[in-house]
C-alpha cells in the first residue's frame, strides 16, 4: 500500500486495488479513515476525531495535487 506522505502522525496512502472516484485513507493513531478528493466526503471512520479530520481534510486541500498526481503515477500503470 503506497504511503504519499504523512504529517503531523497522519498518514496518507493507497491500497494497491484502488478503484475511483479518487480517495485516500488517513491512519492516526491505529484509527482510519477514507475521504474522497473532489468532494472532501469521509466515506469511512474508523475511529478519527473530529479533530483528526478536519486537520486531515485541510491536507487533502493543500496537497490535492500531489495526491492526484500519485493516484495517476501509480494506478495509470496500465
Amino acid at each position: 500500500m503506497p504511503t504519499i506522505f504523512e504529517i503531523f502522525g497522519l498518514r496518507f496512502f493507497f491500497y494497491s486495488d484502488e478503484h475511483l472516484p479518487i480517495h485516500v485513507h488517513i491512519e492516526y493513531g491505529g484509527n482510519d479513515a477514507k475521504i474522497e478528493i473532489a468532494t472532501r466526503k469521509v466515506v469511512i471512520n474508523r475511529g478519527l476525531k473530529p479533530r483528526e479530520l478536519r486537520q486531515a481534510k485541510q491536507l487533502i486541500e493543500m496537497y490535492e495535487k500531489e495526491i492526484i498526481k500519485a493516484w495517476h503515477d501509480y494506478f495509470d500503470k496500465e
